[in-house]
C-alpha cells in the first residue's frame, strides 16, 4: 500500500471517529435534555401545578379531565355515594375563586414510582397545604411522562337546603330534588350530595321574592366531605302576601251579619234578645310573623281585635240598647310555596 493510500485509510477512521464522538455526545446532551424536561415540564410537580392553575383560571374543561380526576362508578360506589350523584357543578361559572399564591413545597418519590407532592396555597381567606399522591402513566412519545393523580381531588358537597328545595351556586341553580322520588318529594328540607372541583371557593345561598337565604362561602380541599346548609327564609314580600290574604279573610268574616261568623276566630254569646243584624268592623289585624317549622312556615297564635255593633233588647226589662263591644281573637297559620309560585295558607286552630 502506498504512504497516499494509508493516510487516505488513516483520515476514514478518524473521520468516523469523529463522528461517532459527535453522534454520542449529541445522543448525550438529547438524552440530558429529555431528563430535564421530565423533571420540570414534565415533572410531577409541573401536573400538579398545571391542574391547580387551570382550577384558578376556571378552565374546569382541562382541571376535569386532568388524568385521574374523573370518577368511575366503582369510584362513585366506594365513596359511598348514589350511582346518579350530581356532576352539575362541575362546570364553569360555579367556584367563587380558585387556588392563588400557590408554591410547591416538596416532590417526594416513592419507592413504588409514586410522587407526594405538597403544595402550599391560599384559598380564600385561608393558606392550605395539601398533599397530591400521583403516578406515571405511559409515556408521551415514549419518552416524556405523564401523570395522574392516585385519588381524585374531586370533593362532594352535602348540601341541606332547608325550606326550600332549590339553592344557587355559583351561577347555576339546582334542585335538591332532583333525582328524588315520592315521599322525599314533599320534605321541607332537602339535602342532596354533589361532586365539586378543589381546591375552590363556593358561594351558596338563593334569593327570590318571597324566599331568601344568606350567602354562604365554602372553602372546599381536595378529596374531601363539606357539609353546606342553605337557611331560606321568608322575605319581606313574602309576609306581606300573607298579611294580605289574612286581613281579606277577616275582613270576609266581618261581613257575616251574625253573632258567630263561620270558620272565623271571633264571635260572641248575648243573653238578651237580638233586634237587627249584627256588624262586625276589624279593628285591630294580628300582624303576620313567619318562622320556619317543621313541614311549613309558621304563625303562632296572635292577637287581633273585632268589634260588634248590635241593638238588643233586655230580656229582664224589655229595655232596648246599642250593644258596642270589642272582642280580641287570635290567629295562627301555616303557609307554604305551591310548586306554581302562589302561597297556600292553613288556619290553625287556637282553642
Amino acid at each position: 500500500m502506498t504512504g497516499a493510500g494509508v493516510r487516505s485509510g488513516r483520515l476514514s477512521v478518524l473521520a468516523i471517529a469523529g463522528w461517532a464522538g459527535l453522534a454520542l455526545l449529541l445522543g448525550s446532551a438529547f438524552l440530558a435534555a429529555l431528563g430535564g424536561l421530565n423533571q420540570t415540564t414534565y415533572g410531577a410537580a409541573n401536573f400538579v401545578q398545571r391542574y391547580l392553575e387551570a382550577v384558578a383560571e376556571d378552565d374546569m374543561a382541562t382541571a376535569t379531565t386532568t388524568p385521574g380526576v374523573a370518577l368511575d362508578a366503582d369510584d362513585i360506589a366506594a365513596m359511598g355515594l348514589p350511582a346518579d350523584v350530581s356532576s352539575a357543578m362541575l362546570r364553569s361559572g360555579v367556584i367563587e375563586a380558585g387556588p392563588e399564591d400557590v408554591q410547591i413545597v416538596q416532590d417526594a418519590a416513592n419507592e413504588d414510582g409514586t410522587h407526594s407532592v405538597s403544595v402550599s396555597y391560599r384559598l380564600g381567606t385561608s393558606i392550605l397545604e395539601s398533599t397530591f399522591d400521583v403516578r406515571p402513566i405511559e409515556p408521551l412519545y415514549g419518552l416524556l411522562n405523564r401523570w395522574e393523580f392516585v385519588t381524585s381531588p374531586i370533593t362532594v358537597v352535602d348540601v341541606t337546603a332547608e325550606h326550600n328545595p332549590v339553592f344557587t351556586v355559583g351561577t347555576l341553580t339546582l334542585d335538591t330534588r332532583a333525582t328524588k322520588t315520592g315521599d322525599e318529594l314533599a320534605a321541607f328540607t332537602q339535602t342532596a350530595p354533589y361532586l365539586a372541583i378543589a381546591p375552590a371557593v363556593y358561594e351558596f345561598g338563593y334569593a327570590d321574592t318571597l324566599l331568601e337565604a344568606i350567602p354562604v362561602t365554602v372553602e372546599l380541599e381536595p378529596a374531601k366531605t363539606a357539609p353546606v346548609t342553605v337557611d331560606a327564609q321568608p322575605t319581606a314580600d313574602f309576609v306581606k302576601r300573607v298579611q294580605a290574604q289574612v286581613d281579606t279573610y277577616l275582613d270576609e268574616c266581618a261581613t257575616q251579619p251574625v253573632l258567630q261568623p263561620a270558620n272565623c276566630p271571633f264571635g260572641i254569646e248575648i243573653d238578651d234578645r237580638v233586634i237587627g243584624d249584627p256588624a262586625w268592623s276589624i279593628v285591630g289585624y294580628p300582624p303576620v310573623t313567619l318562622a320556619a317549622g317543621e313541614s311549613a312556615f309558621e304563625m303562632p297564635p296572635t292577637d287581633g281585635v273585632a268589634h260588634i255593633s248590635v241593638e238588643v233588647q233586655s230580656l229582664f226589662d224589655g229595655e232596648i240598647s246599642q250593644l258596642e263591644e270589642d272582642r280580641p281573637f287570635k290567629v295562627a297559620l301555616t303557609t307554604t310555596i305551591r310548586p306554581d309560585g302562589s302561597i297556600a295558607i292553613q288556619l290553625q286552630q287556637t282553642g
